[in-house]
């Protein structure tokens, strides 16, 4: 089962979840894979703590033009759907930001005048936890304008053994690179809080899941703050909320400190360990 935990935007508890999750079925089971999907900014490691001990370059394959072979038909910039090479007079300019590496330009040439050369976006980086998770995560470099190509990597890098959980933490929002990270998933667990600006991108993160076909539930963290906006539209939307969070002082400091929820609340362990049981068991259903 691939359980991917998202949210529609930042800050809402989602790596919270996420690794409570992963704590509570490697102590009642066999453990699952963790793949931190959030290349961008990546924390899961601060309350997983693994070992890292496997690292990978993410290339993507940028295209150079042979201005000597090149007869500059423009049939490299018909096929770029991303606008990402250009052909002016007799010279051909390439956007490297722009260019997704899929290689429609190289495919296409006529002249065969165009190679693609390795580019380094990011790394990828595995090993295991004191709780023997199967950890890996990616990491985009800083200037990098596109998350997708690393997260598309990870899940390639780092599959699961048969019958293993696997355990997605998106990256937060509903852009491209969470579509990415979505893709595939059995499940998407919806962290969210009871404010308008939850609500605001709960509505997105839902519409977002079904468009992908993905069955959601809700979690909802900080619960006792804002209003009931978020409880009825779980209701109307025939969103099950698996789970809440209260809004807890002790909580956040421990979460501040690197303590895993599960560590933090016996009560919470519990939670998660219920709902934990609950979606292996439908998974096995």
């Amino acid at each position: 089962m691939r359980i991917v935990v998202a949210s529609g935007k930042g800050g809402t508890g989602k790596t919270t979840v996420a690794t409570g999750l992963a704590l509570v079925m490697a102590q009642a089971g066999p453990p699952p894979l963790f793949l931190d999907c959030d290349v961008e900014a990546p924390n899961a490691h601060f309350f997983l703590k693994p070992a890292l001990s496997r690292r990978e370059d993410v290339n993507l394959l940028i295209p150079q033009v042979d201005l000597a072979r090149c007869t500059f038909c423009g049939r490299c910039a018909e096929v770029c759907q991303y606008h990402a090479i250009a052909v002016l007079n007799r010279n051909v300019m390439v956007f490297p930001e722009l260019c997704h590496g899929c290689g429609s330009c190289t495919l296409n040439c006529p002249e065969r005048a165009i190679t693609e050369t390795p580019h380094v976006i990011g790394v990828l980086e595995a090993g295991q936890t004191p709780a023997g998770i199967d950890f890996a995560r990616g990491l985009l470099n800083i200037g990098e304008p596109m998350a997708s190509p690393v997260i598309r990597a990870l899940k390639k890098w780092r599959t699961a053994a048969p019958g293993q959980t696997v355990i997605v933490d998106a990256p937060p929002g509903t852009s491209c690179p969470v579509v990415e990270a979505m893709h595939g998933a059995d499940l998407a667990l919806l962290v969210t809080e009871p404010t308008p600006f939850g609500l605001h991108d709960l509505r997105l993160a839902v519409e977002l899941a079904r468009h992908l076909s993905i069955p959601a539930a809700a979690i909802i963290n900080r619960d006792g703050i804002g209003d009931d906006g978020v409880e009825r539209f779980c209701r109307e939307a025939g969103l099950p909320v698996l789970m809440r969070i209260p809004f807890d002082r002790e909580l956040a400091a421990g979460l501040a400190r690197g303590r895993p929820l599960p560590e933090i609340s016996p009560a919470h362990r519990a939670q998660l360990g219920a709902l934990a049981g609950r979606l292996l068991e439908e998974a096995r259903a």
